[in-house]
């Protein structure tokens, strides 16, 4: 590359001679740009060789297994002539240099310019995302199924062959070869296809909506020849599958590496807290249940307490009861026909008494200290303790006492002791 031009941003160049162009990456990582590329655009009236410089010894120093295929494709593809070509670089990754040729002399322009948010690289990192976490239940769903392969028949139809004729292969290590050799001729035609997208749609369209609408008729029929996945291994297996293309959707969907590690192992580890998290509820459920008492603590109250408390209770319910009749919700209407007092009830609801002054008086003469009622029960009481009845007859008298005493009072005033 010493001879080769060095672009930037925003550069606009103008040549008509053979000249190769290499744009440097900048090493230093911002956040910023982590869905950011670089668009070099080149253009002429008459038709030019576009070809990358790849040096083939980098192709053996690739750190990631991605970068080795990328880079071999690059090797193996032929480049094509043409008006007009597109280059996107990510922001960090390899230095990129290509080579201009142009077979008559004709000006072309370079174009450089800055994509801060890419789109197409937000919607594979999206797209990986929602993928991992959902890969359970989209392997599990027929739909999905049929879709994944009209998808897998379209782009790698080797591979979809392969996998429908293996059970006419009899040897595993013979049809995984075969697999490997087919993922590779595929990554090589996928390669080859996006690189001339354009120009196989501006020239070929009526042959390219062929194939698509044929392959994919053919996948999916035999797709459904095989029905949906039922056993718990396949559909494993196709989880797996589905999370792996997760992680490769997510690494090229950003610009630095470090960051679609990271997001990555969140994901791994996302999956993996269930497990401590649901043996750590387990453990506080029986740390819990051992140090609860077993023994329940009785409290009984007072005469005074009890007393207290149904004052007090009584009075809330009270004002529940008053403040209900004043919402808009109570049918007023409906209760007033059915009552038979309706002044004494709008008085209570305007905050009268609910007991008047005759009930509260006939109830102490009835109920309170030197009354009728309190001196027959104890009469009644030492009479048959004299005679040595058993006690039930005496729990039987006091039932009936009680009974008799509903029939004698015609006012509801247990209520306020509740």
């Amino acid at each position: 590359g010493k001879n080769c031009s060095l672009l930037q941003e925003m550069d606009v160049i103008q040549k008509q001679d053979e000249n190769c162009y290499c744009y440097v990456q900048n090493r230093t990582i911002h956040l910023q740009y982590l869905w950011s590329t670089v668009q070099i655009k080149v253009n002429s009236r008459e038709r030019f060789r576009f070809e990358p410089i790849t040096e083939k010894n980098n192709c053996w120093n690739s750190e990631t297994v991605f970068e080795f295929v990328a880079c071999a494709v690059q090797i193996l593809w032929k480049p094509e002539t043409c008006t007009e070509t597109f280059l996107s670089i990510k922001q960090y990754g390899e230095d990129v240099c290509f080579k201009i040729q142009p077979f008559k002399i004709e000006p072309y322009v370079v174009r450089v310019k800055r994509e801060m948010l890419d789109g197409k690289l937000l919607f594979l990192f999206v797209a990986g995302i929602f993928l991992f976490h959902f890969a359970n239940s989209l392997s599990r769903s027929a739909k999905f199924f049929y879709l994944s392969g009209v998808i897998l028949g379209v782009l790698a139809l080797l591979v979809f062959v392969l996998l429908t004729l293996k059970r006419f292969i009899p040897r595993h290590s013979t049809f995984w070869i075969l697999m490997s050799g087919s993922w590779m001729v595929s990554l090589y035609f996928i390669y080859c296809f996006k690189e001339n997208v354009q120009w196989l749609w501006s020239e070929h369209k009526n042959y390219l909506l062929g194939y698509f609408l044929a392959v994919g008729i053919t996948s999916f029929a035999i797709c459904y020849q095989h029905g949906p996945l039922t056993t718990e291994l396949s559909i494993t297996l196709f989880t797996w599958i589905l999370q792996l293309t997760a992680f490769v959707l997510i690494y090229f969907g950003v610009t630095i590496p470090q960051v679609a590690y990271a997001v990555i192992a969140v994901s791994l580890c996302s999956k993996g807290l269930c497990y401590p998290l649901g043996a750590a509820c387990h453990v506080a459920r029986k740390m819990k249940h051992h140090f609860k008492s077993k023994k329940l603590v009785f409290k009984y109250l007072t005469e005074e307490e009890y007393r207290e408390q149904g004052e007090s209770e009584t009075t809330r319910a009270l004002e529940e009861l008053r403040s209900f009749c004043r919402s808009p919700d109570f049918p007023s209407w409906i209760a007033v026909s059915k009552l038979q007092a309706p002044h004494r009830f709008a008085a209570f609801v305007l905050g009268s008494p609910h007991v008047s002054p005759a009930e509260t008086k006939a109830h102490d003469e009835q109920y309170g200290i030197g009354s009728f009622f309190l001196e027959e029960q104890l009469f009644e009481t030492r009479a048959q303790s004299e005679q040595g009845e058993p006690a039930n007859s005496v729990h039987e008298e006091d039932e009936e006492n009680e009974n008799e005493m509903h029939t004698r009072i015609p006012f509801p005033y247990a209520t306020e002791l509740l």
